[in-house]
């Protein structure tokens, strides 16, 4: 079966032409929560960073919380969406080591499941679906692959968050310069590239005294997707 993962042509690829195109930014996802004051309790024990907590009256309060590393912040509180507390499934933290980040919600008393991945043909199951399926397979992904390691926790109210393993992402997925949301996310770019480069000293049987250009030309492309250097 195809993984559900597939390149998707850029606007100018797809036929779309001489358009400006605006930048969006995804900036706020809402959540809804049944118990405002438990929800802020669970969202501060996860150790995420409190932006806001505003009241007006006693029918309107909205807080706002964003995860480490995340341009995207997630809200919720009173009176802030009609959708039913706990409806928010499939909210994905995108992490460069799935074991460390089970690990620290452990740490810090947070329920997590154990780390999975997804067999091929296991679309209909009676697990929560996520997005390679429903069947779970107990361990990370034997290839280590990205994008195809998991595991998976909920608030108070049920709203369900997925931990997802990306390394080196689809090409395409990342244009522009080079970045990383956090510090964390550059060291663990910096080992990979230093375990790549110390094979590629290995196949050549040289040491490489610009190895600083190798890494640069490695981190670039395991970002944007582009064959990594060997």
């Amino acid at each position: 079966m195809a993984s559900p993962v597939q390149e998707i042509p850029s606007g100018a690829e797809a036929g779309v032409v001489g358009i400006k195109q605006v930048d969006m930014k995804l900036e706020i996802v809402v959540i809804p929560v049944s118990d405002v004051d438990r929800a802020k309790e669970f969202y501060t024990k996860l150790g995420w960073r409190l932006d806001a907590d505003f009241e007006k009256g006693s029918d309107y309060r909205v807080i706002q919380f964003t995860p480490p590393g995340s341009g995207c912040s997630i809200i919720f509180g009173k009176n802030v969406t009609a959708a039913a507390p706990g409806s928010a499934k499939g909210l994905y933290l995108i992490v460069s080591d799935v074991a460390a980040a089970r690990s620290e919600l452990l740490a810090r008393g947070i329920a997590v499941s154990e780390i999975f991945h997804g067999a091929s043909d296991n679309y209909i199951g009676s697990d929560e679906p996520y997005l390679f399926g429903s069947n779970r397979v107990s361990g990370p992904d034997p290839a280590r692959s990205s994008y195809r390691s998991f595991a998976s926790f909920q608030d108070p109210d049920g709203n369900g968050w997925f931990f997802q393993e990306i390394t080196t992402r689809l090409p395409g997925r990342v244009a522009g310069d080079t970045s990383y949301a956090s510090v964390a996310d550059l060291v663990s770019a910096l080992r990979r590239a230093a375990a790549a480069h110390g094979q590629h000293e290995a196949r050549t049987g040289q040491t490489d005294a610009n190895w600083y250009d190798w890494y640069a030309q490695y981190m670039v492309r395991e970002q944007s997707g582009e064959p990594l250097p060997e």
